[in-house]
């Protein structure tokens, strides 16, 4: 193996032996370079060649739609190429000297990638980093990567028969979904039911016109300015096998909300997989209650929908943070008494343990240690 791609091979690759000494010639490394460290010398070589954190390189910025691109990213060392269709990975971006993070949907397939990796990013009034990954970022720009994450992903084997529905951006995880099994030939048999406004707005149009033309893949298009929103209760005419189909749904809350409705109703709730792309704070609006911060003695009352982050904001105390979606960990800090819930995953931290504070909330009263 040749030096270049001995060093852009992932960590997670390398057998155990080789990666001890690998981390033993790191650490000496360090000793002889300080103050600088074996990174900073690798920077000047490959931007991309860091065991700090993971970085990526932009390659290309691909239209989708009026206000969409694919975003190509070629990822650098320690990045695990063994991700699951369907998961996401988290972009850090440096704009104007600060770092905005968010997390994007994988839309390339792990069997598929070649040395890449893709998102895809709709645009929004009020999303600062995908207005700009969209419309302002070049390629060549460096970024940081969080590792991919998720659990909206396939079984393997892959059931016999799927349905995907989704609406807007929320067409990534399924496309990357599709491209693997695509990839694999002999896809299953599998329902789509995708709404967009309008024809010009759907993302991968002619991706999904060419899967449409294969056999296995059925594509039902809900153009809601011409034939309104999708209702679930539709299902029954558009795929009457529905409740034999395991579906994964991933859109906007209503139609996410009412999926859940209509799958509980039918006691067919463990067949559906739902992604959300944001945190839904009204699930834990009972919880609450006094958060204490330790080294200042300040205190203040919150209720269940409000992150430990924002109480300390309240309270005016000065709380470090990144990302605010709880990707970069540089909010992590120890809860010292009471517990905590995270937004996310529902589970609840006692005391020692170490929380987001930007995706955590008061479950009762509490004490941070800041």
């Amino acid at each position: 193996m040749g030096l270049r791609k001995w060093l852009e091979k992932p960590i997670e690759d390398l057998p155990a032996v080789a990666d001890r000494r690998l981390h033993a010639t790191r650490a000496v490394l360090t000793r002889l370079t300080t103050p600088l460290i074996p990174d900073d010398y690798l920077h000047l070589i490959n931007p991309l060649w860091s065991a700090r954190e993971l970085r990526g390189r932009i390659v290309e910025v691909r239209a989708e739609t009026a206000d969409s691109a694919t975003v190509v990213i070629k990822p650098g060392w320690g990045f695990d190429h063994r991700y699951r269709a369907g998961q996401f990975v988290g972009i850090g971006l440096e704009i104007d000297g600060r770092w905005h993070w968010r997390s994007y949907s994988l839309t390339s397939s792990p069997r598929e990638g070649g040395g890449t990796i893709s998102i895809a990013v709709k645009a929004m009034p009020e999303g600062f980093l995908s207005s700009h990954l969209v419309d302002g970022v070049e390629p060549g720009t460096i970024i940081r990567l969080a590792a991919p994450q998720g659990e909206f992903v396939l079984p393997e084997p892959p059931p016999r028969k799927i349905l995907f529905v989704t609406a807007g951006s929320g067409i990534t995880p399924v496309v990357s979904m599709l491209r693997t099994l695509d990839s694999r030939g002999g896809a299953p048999d599998i329902v789509h039911v995708h709404s967009a406004p309008r024809e010009s707005d759907v993302m991968f149009r002619g991706e999904l016109a060419r899967l449409e033309a294969r056999p296995g893949y059925r594509l039902h298009l809900q153009l809601t300015d011409d034939h309104g929103f999708f209702s679930p209760a539709m299902l029954d005419v558009i795929a009457p096998d529905w409740r034999d189909r395991e579906a994964w749904a991933c859109g906007p809350q209503g139609l996410l909300d009412a999926m859940e409705a209509q799958y509980q109703a039918e006691g067919a709730g463990e067949h559906l997989h739902v992604e959300r792309f944001t945190v839904d704070r009204s699930a834990h609006a009972t919880d609450g209650g006094t958060v204490r911060f330790a080294l200042s003695g300040k205190e203040v009352a919150v209720d269940g929908a409000t992150t430990l982050l924002e109480a300390g904001e309240q309270a005016g105390v000065r709380m470090p943070f990144g990302c605010r979606m709880g990707i970069c960990h540089t909010c992590v800090t120890q809860l010292g008494a009471g517990f905590a819930r995270d937004l996310r995953s529902g589970r609840e931290a006692s005391p020692g343990e170490r929380i987001k504070t930007c995706i955590s909330v008061a479950a009762g009263d509490c004490q941070l240690v800041l």
